[in-house]
């Protein structure tokens, strides 16, 4: 069955010399027999259309995400030396073991293999049982959790907004108590509709969006830096970041923890690597245009990151704050920081979508599955075409499922509204197992690299050396988390 819920026909042709079972949907059959087979790929699925430019959109949107305004803030935990360091080489870490899971696209052969159409899928091809299963645990849990980061910072950005206004009108000293909730209402209501596009190869225009706006609020923040640079006339901070005395020596450690996590989260995408890779089109083949996309897309991303961090250490020093256009540093233009924060909630609610579209299909394909026969879940039903989009099916399943999904991750958001210690959790805890050991793992699998090899005891030595930092921001990150709650009230928390 179909996932649009067209019935399948099944064709046996010959490619490459060897047989493939070629599906091929009711809608596309003329008379019974293929309408025009150009308009399908080796798999039977309708051609895909993705290149090296919507590649690069979708790797930007989901990289350059809200994590950008926290480096600031991390960079004044490590200091000058460590903060950049550190940053290239996650940069570089994410980037070479990206590559190697775009070979895992295909098995066993990166080019001419069976398809693996999602993450989980690349693993259960090349790894046991047990793997998957920790895997699609820390993919799908970690979905979950960006969509929930993502809730808070886009909440936090709209209320930043309201703030600003209330600044400008009452002065700088006003309090400007403003309530998030409201904002994460509305954040999760637009996300109700945009939840309902049906597949992931769709949203290519709104990752395009996205990407822009990601852009736009970097450069503005940016900017600001470096005016607020040239306002004081010299660069703040120091070579090792926060001292010994405006913070404890247990804080000095774990704060750094927890820096490490938001780096990691800064960078964290893969994740989502193999479904955007299935979204590109062949010839080339697509572990080379993914590749590609993922040099353009990290080396871009590492730019920013970059300047923004910096800058904004730079700015603030060690008072940096823990988002760099919510904590009011700047207070002016106000316009400016109005349409930075604007460009923010614009790129989470299609950076949301992104992360999201895989953890959707994988439900549904696994509901459709288990209950093959109830029209409630499979049942598909045709509404008028929607001008510039075409025909779209409704089905039930998708509607309540995906509606219950997004107000669940609301409610969440809205119990546990901390941007920083959240964003540093969630990247401590999907860097290693997502980013560095499973795509390690896989291609030493595939490659079949002898135990004991030279290249297979480096992968073993990078795999180690990351798991040893996940564990580190990880704890540094749970700190924060716990005194965060520490007097907390739910539902009551204001900016």
């Amino acid at each position: 069955m179909a996932q649009n819920g067209a019935p399948h026909f099944y064709l046996q042709v010959e490619l490459q010399g060897n047989m493939a079972e070629v599906s091929i949907e009711a809608d596309h059959l003329e008379n019974g027999k293929p309408s025009n087979l150009k308009n399908f790929d080796d798999d039977g699925r309708v051609k895909r259309q993705g290149t090296l430019w919507t590649a690069s959109a979708h790797i930007i949107t989901a990289v350059i995400g809200s994590g950008v305004l926290s480096l600031a803030w991390a960079i004044a935990q490590l200091g000058w030396i460590a903060g950049p360091a550190v940053m290239l080489a996650f940069s570089f870490v994410t980037y070479y073991t990206s590559c190697l899971l775009a070979d895992c696209y295909r098995s066993p052969n990166p080019v001419t293999g069976k398809r693996n159409y999602t993450y989980m899928d690349a693993v259960k091809v090349n790894l046991d049982g047990l793997q998957v299963k920790i895997c699609g645990l820390a993919q799908y849990g970690n979905l979950v959790g960006t969509a929930i980061g993502y809730t808070i910072a886009a909440s936090i950005s709209m209320t930043a907004i309201a703030r600003s206004d209330c600044f400008q009108s009452q002065g700088h000293e006003a309090p400007c108590h403003i309530s998030n909730n409201p904002y994460m209402i509305m954040f999760g209501v637009v996300q109700v509709l945009l939840s309902q596009i049906p597949d992931f190869d769709r949203l290519w225009w709104l990752s395009i969006v996205a990407a822009v706006m990601s852009f736009t609020y970097s450069s503005i923040g940016l900017c600001l830096g470096i005016g607020k640079v040239a306002e004081l006339g010299h660069f703040r901070g120091s070579m090792t970041g926060v001292s010994i005395g405006l913070v404890t020596e247990a804080e000095k450690i774990w704060r750094t923890f927890q820096a490490l996590g938001n780096i990691a989260f800064a960078y964290s995408y893969s994740m989502i690597l193999i479904e955007i890779q299935d979204t590109i089109k062949s010839p080339p083949a697509e572990n080379k245009t993914m590749k590609k996309a993922t040099m353009l897309g990290v080396s871009t991303t590492t730019v920013f990151y970059m300047l923004c961090g910096c800058m904004g250490y730079a700015a603030f020093g060690d008072e940096a704050p823990g988002n760099l256009l919510t904590g009011f540093g700047f207070y002016n233009p106000f316009w400016m920081i109005d349409i930075a924060n604007a460009a923010i909630v614009i790129h989470l609610v299609g950076a949301y979508q992104v992360y999201c579209q895989p953890l959707f299909a994988f439900v549904e394909s696994w509901a459709a599955k288990k209950w093959h026969k109830s029209e409630f879940v499979t049942k598909e039903y045709r509404v008028q075409p929607i001008p510039s989009f075409g025909a779209y099916n409704v089905n039930v399943f998708r509607v309540v499922w995906r509606t219950c999904f997004v107000v669940s991750t609301t409610l969440v958001s809205m119990l546990l509204p901390f941007f920083n210690s959240v964003v540093g959790l969630m990247g401590a805890v999907a860097f290693w197992p997502l980013t560095v050991y499973f795509p390690v793992t896989m291609y030493i699998a595939q490659n079949k690299i002898p135990r004991w090899s030279s290249k297979w005891f480096a992968l073993q030595i990078l795999s180690m050396v990351c798991l040893v930092v996940s564990i580190a921001a990880a704890s540094g990150s749970i700190v924060g988390v716990v005194e965060s709650l520490s007097g907390y009230k739910p539902f009551k928390t204001a900016y």
